[in-house]
């Protein structure tokens, strides 16, 4: 996670924290004249409109206030969903056992898209991933982007 990205987290989770919520994570992308930020919350009952609608409008006040942004952003508020992203090294034990799909920044061992089990983490820097019976160890900082495969 890039230092905006962790700074935007510190001054995000509480808020979400605040209204009930979990902040399962954030993506934060930054083009030359604009941003997104993409929210993921969840809770124990799920999430619906309304409790994303009321997040966006918590964490936009806090946005407008402390104004990190230094362009225009859009602020998206959602659900982890089916296909849930996955940032943390909790967050790949707690799904240990499940099927992910991993894209990665630069490539590890000839590549650089992943689909297998979550097997396990070493400490916290690398996810153990097994792909058709082969264990590739993928360090955390490789991981662009990390997806649970639903299952149906």
């Amino acid at each position: 996670m890039s230092h905006d990205a962790q700074e935007l987290k510190q001054l995000i989770a509480p808020v979400v924290a605040g209204l009930g919520f979990e902040l399962w994570g954030l993506e934060y992308r930054v083009q030359r004249n604009s941003a997104l930020l993409r929210i993921f919350i969840d809770g124990p009952e799920g999430i619906n409109l309304d409790d994303c609608a009321a997040v966006s409008d918590q964490v936009s006040g806090v946005l407008d206030v402390d104004d990190p942004i230094p362009v225009p952003y859009r602020l998206e508020v959602s659900s982890p969903g089916m296909d849930r992203p996955l940032f943390t090294p909790e967050q790949f034990r707690r799904y240990q056992g499940e099927e992910v799909r991993v894209r990665l920044n630069w490539p590890v061992e000839g590549q650089r898209n992943y689909r297998g089990r979550i097997s396990d983490m070493d400490a916290d820097t690398a996810l153990i991933l097994e792909v058709e019976g082969h264990v590739v160890r993928l360090p955390l900082e490789a991981i662009s982007r990390a997806r649970l495969v639903p299952k149906f």
